[in-house]
């Protein structure tokens, strides 16, 4: 049975916290949602790389591949660097990713952007702190 594909994308970092996140948050993912095979790719200074991760899922029996950046908001990241590794052309949202001999969707979400969940995590930081006074 074929599944879909998540590559979580992260900036990367000299320190291990970027990566660290990542990993974990895809860890959460692949532990909550078994329909989904998911791996991690960064933009810089930590492996593996996007295109590295992109390569694995090359020999994945998976139906679609989502890309989805880890990243907050729009930027040179998300609107030209990320889409030329995964072949798409700027503005693009979906293309198409050769696997084993066939070709499946390629899509490529959008960042976080401002959400509820989003607010509300923020507020979760902030209540931990005030708990400390």
């Amino acid at each position: 049975m074929s599944k879909k594909g998540i590559l979580l994308v992260g900036h990367g970092s000299k320190l291990p916290f970027n990566k660290e996140l990542v990993e974990e948050t895809a860890s959460l993912i692949a532990r909550n949602y078994p329909d989904f095979i998911v791996k991690c790719g960064f933009m810089n200074m930590n492996s593996p790389s996007i295109e590295d991760s992109m390569n694995e899922f090359r020999t994945e029996s998976i139906d679609v591949l989502v890309v989805v950046p880890l990243f907050l908001a729009k930027g040179v990241h998300i609107l030209k660097d990320i889409p030329a590794i995964i072949g798409l052309a700027e503005g693009e949202k979906k293309g198409n990713f050769n696997l084993n001999g066939r070709t499946i969707p390629l899509l490529y979400a959008d960042p976080i952007g401002s959400d509820p969940l989003l607010a509300d995590l923020m507020m979760k930081n902030a209540e931990r702190e005030l708990s400390t006074i």
